[in-house]
């Protein structure tokens, strides 16, 4: 087997294996969960501290943390009360992997073949620098009573590769091409998502590479395009 088509089938392997126990476990991992974080919204001073996420209680300690594990903010947030708690939000700076897909690819016009948007299939591992915030909403309800609600807002940029197919007919590929092929292609490039407790979605910039023997007379080889893309949480 040619070292290429060998790269070809291992990356598609793994696409397949990740794909299918990120799925199968949780759709999207970004939740709120134990962890550090920078704490605001207590007074002016901005806090570097331990949240232990347990249901919907939170119990917040002070880092580093010491033997003395007192916590010196908590709040449950399925609680009614008629005190509000002072709005706080939480922000996290970490490394994200996620599987991607690129749901649809602008392909500008080139030579005598005009601009093409495609949704072709196509999977790829993305890897990047994400920036959550969590913030506590306050309802109040016709009793006075106060109610909460954890919300995400987020965003993080990287890089992406994987596999995909295209349509390869005689008007992208006029290389002596006498039939309509649907073609394996492997892409990268980079993206920027808006990120959210449950999805990821976002614009990609990326080109794409044809193996085999047509890949010389292919218009798009190696030339930019410009798509929307969705992405799950694999951690």
């Amino acid at each position: 087997m040619p070292a290429m088509e060998k790269l070809t089938f291992l990356i598609g392997v793994l696409l397949v294996v990740l794909s299918s126990c990120s799925v199968i476990e949780k759709a999207s991992n970004h939740e709120f969960d134990s962890d550090y974080y920078v704490l605001r919204g207590l007074g002016d001073t901005i806090t570097w501290a331990y949240v232990d996420v347990q249901g919907s209680k939170l119990d917040v300690y002070r880092a580093p943390l010491t033997a003395e594990l007192t916590p010196f903010y908590s709040i449950n947030l399925e609680m009614k009360d008629s005190v509000c708690h002072h709005p706080v939000t939480f922000t996290a700076n970490t490394l994200d992997l996620d599987l991607t897909s690129v749901l649809m690819k602008y392909r500008p016009s080139l030579e005598y073949v005009p601009a093409q948007l495609t949704t072709d299939f196509n999977a790829a591992l993305y890897a990047g620098w994400r920036h959550d915030k969590y913030y506590i909403r306050t309802q109040v309800d016709p009793l006075g009573k106060c109610s909460y609600k954890m919300i995400n807002r987020g965003y993080d940029f990287g890089l992406f590769a994987g596999l995909g197919s295209t349509t390869i007919n005689t008007f992208a590929n006029p290389g002596g091409l006498r039939y309509d092929y649907s073609g394996l292609i492997l892409q990268g490039g980079a993206a920027a998502f808006l990120e959210t407790s449950f999805a990821s979605f976002g614009l990609a910039v990326g080109a794409d590479y044809l193996p085999g023997k047509y890949n010389t007379h292919w218009i798009y080889q190696r030339k930019p395009w410009v798509g929307f893309v969705a992405g799950i949480a694999l951690k």
